[in-house]
């Protein structure tokens, strides 16, 4: 099983909240709302999408590159955490 099937409830979830933010975006716009405040709907979504990706990239590391099927060694683990640890920097 996919780890984006294993995590299908919480992975929509977190979809439909950024859908959620991406339509109060459009309603601001349409409402003529001040730039400060759509600017700060924009950074709101950025970071949810962020948050996604970096959940998705893990997800994916450690159920395709570090197969958990097969015994991972001590060094491979750490090298995961090392990479997620710059990837989430990187999304933040």
């Amino acid at each position: 099983m996919a780890h984006t099937t294993k995590d299908k409830k919480k992975l929509l979830s977190r979809i439909r909240r950024i859908k959620g933010q991406t339509e109060a975006i459009e309603r601001a716009l349409d409402g003529e709302v001040e730039c400060d405040e759509i600017l700060q709907l924009v950074a709101s979504c950025r970071g949810a999408l962020n948050g996604l990706m970096a959940e998705l990239i893990e997800g994916h590391l450690r159920f395709h590159v570090l197969d958990p099927s097969q015994k991972t060694r001590p060094s491979q683990l750490e090298a995961a955490d090392e990479l997620m640890a710059v990837v989430k920097r990187y999304l933040n």
